[in-house]
């Protein structure tokens, strides 16, 4: 697994996506923590953690879009499978890069913050809860991305396909009260995401959204094992 971890985070960095995700990522947290700046107010800067939470989810499919359909496309991937090494460990290697990636650039985006600190009090459990449920919450749609990719040949199906995922999981909510049943609204909130997004934003350290998140990501990579198994003996 290691080994394809390093190989899929050199390959990020060989290519320009790498650049081009933390590049607009840095640069619109820049902008925003500039107007924090310039409020002269240091409580709003875990906001703009929250106001970057749906443009990150939206650029994150871009990471995983080519993880396995270029494989198939260029017709590496039996190369692959057929490799000395199971195909738990190339899903989960593929993930942790992408993973790594957006881990990475995350952290960068604390530097504003630890400097505007030093001059003013800034809310931090309001600040690293939204750092943690960013990456916990980015964690789950860079897995289901990893399954899209794993379905067709198409780097542009898979990101629109991921980018789709990801804007129907931050809408959820919102669909299950348009309908007055209680079993829909059950289950709608039963797999919403953002309501277990949301008290982390608080401050507020929640266990079982962690599971929560942490077994999406194991349930998908479990799914993209089993598709790529299906490869394997096809």
């Amino acid at each position: 697994m290691t080994a394809i971890w390093k190989r899929e985070l050199r390959s990020f960095y060989y290519s320009p996506i790498a650049y081009v995700f933390m590049g607009v990522v840095l640069f619109l947290f820049g902008v925003y923590d500039w107007q924090v700046v310039m409020t002269g107010s240091s409580y709003y800067i875990g906001q703009v953690y929250g106001i970057m939470f749906t443009w990150c989810m939206l650029f994150l499919p871009s990471l995983t879009m080519k993880m396995l359909s270029e494989e198939r496309k260029n017709k590496t991937d039996q190369a692959l499978i057929t490799a000395p090494v199971s195909v738990t460990a190339i899903v989960w290697g593929k993930f942790l890069a992408a993973f790594s990636v957006y881990l990475f650039t995350m952290l960068i985006t604390l530097i504003p913050a630890f400097i505007i600190g030093l001059f003013s009090s800034p809310t931090w459990p309001h600040i690293f809860g939204n750092l943690v449920a960013s990456l916990l919450y980015g964690a789950a749609i860079l897995a289901i991305g990893v399954f899209i990719s794993s379905l067709t040949e198409s780097q542009i199906v898979a990101l629109v396909g991921t980018v789709g995922a990801s804007i129907l999981l931050m809408l959820i909510d919102s669909f299950g009260s348009m309908f007055d049943n209680e079993g829909i609204s059950t289950i709608v909130s039963w797999i919403s995401f953002q309501a277990r997004y949301t008290p982390f934003t608080n401050g507020i350290f929640n266990i079982s959204s962690v599971v929560f998140f942490l077994s999406v990501v194991a349930v998908f990579n479990f799914l993209t094992a089993r598709r790529l198994e299906s490869r394997r003996w096809s």
